[in-house]
């Protein structure tokens, strides 16, 4: 059975909208390890309406021969919606997970059942909240950049308490922590 892995590229002040304009003044090879950890234990790939959006429209567009456009199109994806339909979704290896509160929380449950490996979630706050609140989520791995962004989304915007485990640490040389948490099950 897979575990659905969060990650995050988030600011101290928990900013993890646009990191395309704060983050990669701190991603270097030693981050890139991190990240090609976690895609090694990737068996399928979750995200939300947004980035479903965004990355379908991109990275079926981009060479090939790039590494992370040959992982993203060949992985299980699976696309969590209210306002998509099975017509929107026509990314290579794409399902769609739509209804209500229980269709949602038994489609998710079903993809964690037939995922050998972990299902990573990259950004998608909004489906991340969601996965905490039906206690499907089961690590959120947090890259903290040293730096205050000041305004944008942020992770835990509106949300009730979680509390949450710490299970792994680790400061990279750029300042950038490496912090992985798990849920805390009553």
């Amino acid at each position: 059975m897979g575990r659905i892995v969060s990650n995050f590229f988030i600011s101290l002040d928990g900013v993890v909208e646009r990191p395309d304009q704060w983050h990669f003044p701190y991603f270097d090879d030693e981050m890139g390890a991190v990240i090609g950890a976690g895609m090694e234990t990737a068996g399928a790939f979750m995200m939300g309406r947004t980035l479903y959006g965004e990355w379908s429209e991109y990275w079926t567009s981009t060479d090939q021969d790039q590494d992370f456009a040959g992982f993203i199109n060949a992985i299980q994806k699976y696309v969590v919606s209210s306002s998509l339909t099975d017509a929107d979704v026509s990314w290579n290896n794409t399902a769609l997970i739509t209804g209500d509160e229980d269709t949602v929380r038994a489609g998710i449950q079903s993809a964690k059942d037939a995922t050998d490996g972990d299902i990573q979630i990259s950004g998608s706050p909004t489906l991340v909240r969601s996965l905490l609140a039906m206690g499907l989520l089961d690590e959120l791995a947090l890259l903290v950049h040293p730096i205050a962004v000041g305004s944008g989304e942020r992770l835990f915007q509106d949300t009730p308490t979680y509390p949450l485990e710490l299970t792994s640490h680790r400061a990279l040389g750029s300042g950038v922590l490496h912090l992985t948490y798990a849920p805390v099950r009553s």
